[in-house]
């Protein structure tokens, strides 16, 4: 792989890692991703699938493509209605989704009673599900080699996909901003330092 590509991996693929070691579910179980056509997302989906659990995914209609040649058993679509779209694949709900996408309170009605929901933007969520909500920060464990080993053997088996968007030269670093913000970027984008 370039080293272009292999920058993608580290931080997502080790986040990934991280919301399903934390959710800690079994094979055969179900975990639900949403957000899944972006890189932490689709991560999870591949990873979900070596751990061998059933995966549902969320995606826009022009992301359906994608999310299944990534792995998802199911894809229901985005929007106001995914909780009532995942309890329609899956009625006893999932039992453990990871919020790769800022939708948080959507989604809760998709989850098991008793199921867990891995968060990374700081949301608590209401106190009045039974529903386990795990705050995950990736940056904390960065340092986990342990994990970042796991990721890197599996993408060298060929078992994660590398999404490279497009690299760009450094000082063009305000428009990658700028394109992550407006969304709908698939992939990442890398800065280049030595152009």
């Amino acid at each position: 792989m370039t080293l272009a590509a292999a920058a993608t991996l580290p931080l997502n693929g080790l986040a990934a890692r991280v919301v399903l070691d934390t959710l800690a579910l079994s094979t055969g179980q179900t975990v639900c991703v949403t957000g899944s056509a972006g890189a932490l997302g689709g991560y999870v989906i591949q990873l979900a699938k070596a751990d061998g659990l059933t995966v549902v995914a969320d995606a826009a209609p022009a992301d359906t493509k994608l999310i299944r040649s990534l792995g998802a058993d199911v894809v229901v679509a985005r929007g106001e209605q995914v909780a009532a779209a995942i309890r329609a694949a899956v009625p006893a709900g999932v039992d453990g989704l990871v919020a790769a996408a800022n939708q948080q309170a959507l989604v809760l009605g998709g989850i098991a009673d008793g199921g867990g929901l891995a968060e990374m933007r700081g949301w608590g969520g209401p106190s009045e599900w039974n529903i386990a909500v795990h705050a995950i920060v990736p940056t904390s464990v960065a340092t986990d080699t342990r994990r970042l080993e796991q990721v890197r053997d599996l993408a060298e088996r060929g078992g994660l996909t590398f999404r490279l968007a497009e690299v760009l030269p450094a000082e063009r670093a305000a428009e990658a901003h700028q394109r992550l913000e407006r969304g709908g970027v698939r992939g990442r984008l890398v800065l280049d330092f030595t152009l």
